[in-house]
């Protein structure tokens, strides 16, 4: 019995690791090989069968269902107008639908410089001020004509402006009404007069240093410019309503 132990090759490969491998060693290999190719026919066995295999998720797919749908910002004065002015102004002055609610439609910014005629730099100075406080790029006003008693040819820039609308627009009505008018200098509230009879409301600024956005050290001179909001009121007194719920501090009318 020790005679067979000693001569069979295999038990040598087992025990010692020299020599050929046995049929242990090479029984791995081939079992390795089948799993996979059973894992492969799997979805060729599916489709044969009529029901395809489901893709993968992408990491992104993935991202989105682990993750709650994020809501759509909503600028602070424009959720107040929606939820407490609206209401308001169905109950003041007789409103069904909803549509035809006054609202807000945009707002203007124009700033003239005269002085752009002999310095070009305060034109510059204006146009990024005017970025700055706006959140938008400006476009440059030019002469319609030429005036010879103000050295003035068509053409030439004299002035910015700028338009806002939608988010941007509520962002700036809500920072003009509870940031820039409290740090007027003396103020005792916008005179409720300058409406145009449809609706549309303009006032003037002196300085635009009222603005934070407005660096003071890089500010050469003040500057003064013209404030339109634009609602579709159609009558001064709707909008007057409108824009005094939305927090436009209107001065009183014994107020001197």
């Amino acid at each position: 019995m020790a005679k067979k132990s000693e001569s069979n090759p295999g038990a040598g490969a087992a025990g010692g690791g020299e020599g050929k491998p046995g049929k242990s060693a090479s029984a791995a290999p081939g079992k390795s090989g089948g799993s996979k190719k059973a894992a492969a026919s799997a979805p060729a066995a599916a489709v044969a069968k009529g029901t395809p295999a489901a893709p993968a998720a992408t990491p992104a797919e993935e991202s989105k269902k682990g993750s709650p749908q994020k809501q759509a910002y909503v600028p602070r004065l424009r959720h107040r107008y929606v939820d407490e002015v609206v209401p308001k102004l169905k109950r003041e002055f007789g409103i069904e639908n909803t549509m035809a609610v006054p609202r807000l439609e945009r707002i203007s910014l124009n700033m003239g410089m005269g002085e752009a005629i002999q310095n070009i730099k305060i034109l510059d100075d204006a146009v990024e001020e005017m970025a700055a406080l706006a959140g938008q790029r400006p476009t440059i006003t030019r002469a319609q004509k030429s005036i010879a008693a103000f050295k003035l040819r068509a053409g030439m820039p004299i002035g910015c402006r700028v338009t806002l609308r939608g988010e941007r627009m509520w962002e700036f009505l809500d920072r003009f009404i509870s940031v820039a008018l409290p740090r007027v200098r003396d103020f005792r509230g916008v005179s409720p007069k300058s409406f145009d009879g449809r609706g549309n409301y303009t006032m003037g600024i002196r300085d635009h240093l009222i603005f934070l956005e407005i660096d003071y050290n890089k500010v050469e001179r003040p500057k003064g410019m013209n404030i339109t909001i634009v609602t579709t009121a159609g009558n001064d007194e709707r909008a007057l309503y409108l824009l005094r719920e939305l927090g436009m501090p209107f001065a009183r009318p014994d107020a001197r």
